[in-house]
């Protein structure tokens, strides 16, 4: 299928490949919307830290009509493949058609959520759409906490009505989402000078994923089963001491790969052996999930390693703290409520520092797993901090704008479909802004957000454009 640039939906999807939009980079692609209204004499507002809403007057014989506010995120998660020379800082993505499948080479496509912004491109782009006065907002920072949204302020919610263009898969809308907090948790290093042998011992061949959407897969988490790998070099008898511990890229993927650098009494032999064996471990328990795991390990040089100490504190820590999938409803049928995960681990020069992304439907779980977090960090000598912290948002028995999106998709033969999502969606933050909201999700089929399998639906990508300017006409 053709990727045709003249249907503004998919002009508008290449316009934004073309400007790196990395969480915390979102300057280009907001002076990109500001650029946009001001060309089309639309109102606009840019606020510090590059959310934009937009504007747009109701078409004749809809002036006496709710506004409706469509919004998506500019953000995109930077994950690329091993040996993927891209720079997310400055390079455009290199985009390509793979049958009827919208992908990028080598990295993340950013349809999550870039159809969403091109959506409300398109739309404020076409002056034959009949519609009620649009609000569109653009957030940024979404896949890091949210954060964009949370810069909001309630007089930034110009309407009643709300369509959140970051989720459905063409047929169905979501109507409940998760909160949860971010936990920073930090540990200052201790050296001393190496005299003794040291190994890099990485891991490879996980398939991680998004940390909401598949956390109850139970797929392997890179960071923790390497230092699961550690842990079982120190009962077999090997003095490890640590030097380094790299591992993840985003805090809500779950980690594919990690590497160690730690020093060891044992020999290149007596570690590998001990490390087979652990490979083979994680074969079979993640043989259904993973089954490309490997461990690979590697003689380095260092000049230096951390005090014993310091050492233990680290694999200790990141050993018995809790993480992954923990809770799961008892209504709604293959819903979790509760996880952690460890998605990011980065030593610097005077740190080591873990940024875990704790998830829950309940607050009460959220606090829990954060006190669980900083109880065991007072024992063994961590900071940790809980921040970013968002509600969830709960399920609402009415809406006139699921009714609509119901209609519309059973003209097109087709049964909308419910859903409620562990993942944190920015509706949350919005009812709150304005508990009246009246909220849908809508959005194509996009799949693999978050790794460089990423990929976007063509075909879908057109229908569901279809479908919510459908939607914007009815809703009167």
């Amino acid at each position: 299928m053709e990727f045709d640039l003249s249907k503004k939906q998919c002009f508008y999807f290449n316009a934004i490949s073309q400007i790196p939009r990395g969480s915390r980079n979102e300057k280009a692609v907001s002076d990109y919307i500001v650029a946009f209204a001001k060309e089309r004499g639309l109102e606009y507002k840019q606020d510090e830290v590059w959310n934009v809403i937009v504007d747009k007057p109701a078409s004749p014989g809809y002036e006496d009509a709710p506004v409706l506010v469509l919004q998506a995120h500019t953000d995109m998660v930077n994950e690329k493949n091993k040996g993927v020379e891209h720079d997310f800082e400055k390079d455009p993505l290199d985009l390509y058609v793979d049958g009827d499948l919208l992908k990028a080479r080598g990295t993340t496509l950013g349809a999550d959520d870039g159809y969403g912004v091109a959506y409300m491109l398109a739309v404020l782009d076409d002056d034959e759409l009949e519609h009620p006065g649009l609000s569109c907002v653009f957030t940024a920072m979404e896949e890091v906490g949210l954060i964009g949204a949370g810069n909001l302020k309630p007089e930034d919610v110009h309407g009643s009505r709300y369509i959140n263009l970051d989720a459905g898969g063409e047929v169905g809308t979501y109507v409940s989402s998760a909160g949860g907090a971010t936990a920073v948790m930090t540990l200052p290093l201790e050296k001393e000078p190496n005299d003794g042998k040291a190994y890099l011992l990485s891991i490879r061949g996980l398939n991680g994923g998004h940390s909401g959407a598949m956390i109850h897969l139970e797929l392997g988490n890179a960071n923790l089963l390497l230092v699961r790998a550690l842990q079982e070099l120190k009962k077999n008898g090997a003095d490890v001491q640590m030097v380094s511990f790299n591992g993840g890229m985003q805090y809500n993927a779950i980690p594919r790969e990690a590497d160690a650098v730690f020093v060891s009494d044992k020999s290149f032999k007596d570690i590998t052996e001990v490390i087979r064996r652990t490979e083979r471990d994680f074969k079979k328990e993640l043989e259904f999930s993973d089954p490309d795991v490997r461990l690979e390990l590697k003689e380095v040089e260092s000049d230096n390693r951390l005090t014993k100490k310091c050492s233990d504190s680290f694999l200790d820590f990141t050993f018995l703290m809790p993480d992954g999938f923990k809770h799961r409803s008892m209504a709604i049928e293959g819903l979790t409520t509760s996880s952690l995960n460890a998605g990011v681990i980065k030593t610097t020069e005077n740190e080591i520092v873990i940024t875990d992304l704790i998830r829950s439907a309940l607050e009460s779980h959220t606090d829990t797993l954060a006190d669980q977090l900083s109880i065991l960090g007072s024992i063994l000598g961590w900071k940790v901090e809980i921040k970013d912290r968002i509600t969830g948002w709960g399920y609402s028995a009415e809406s006139s704008l699921r009714d609509i999106l119901k209609e519309v998709l059973a003209e097109r033969g087709i049964e909308m479909t419910e859903m409620s999502t562990h993942g944190g969606l920015e509706c949350g933050v919005f009812k709150g802004l304005r508990p009246d909201l009246d909220i849908i999700t809508y959005g194509p089929v996009a799949e693999g957000e978050h790794t460089p399998e990423e990929y976007l639906d063509l075909g879908s990508f057109d229908r569901a454009f279809d479908v919510l300017c459908e939607v914007i006409r009815r809703a009167k």
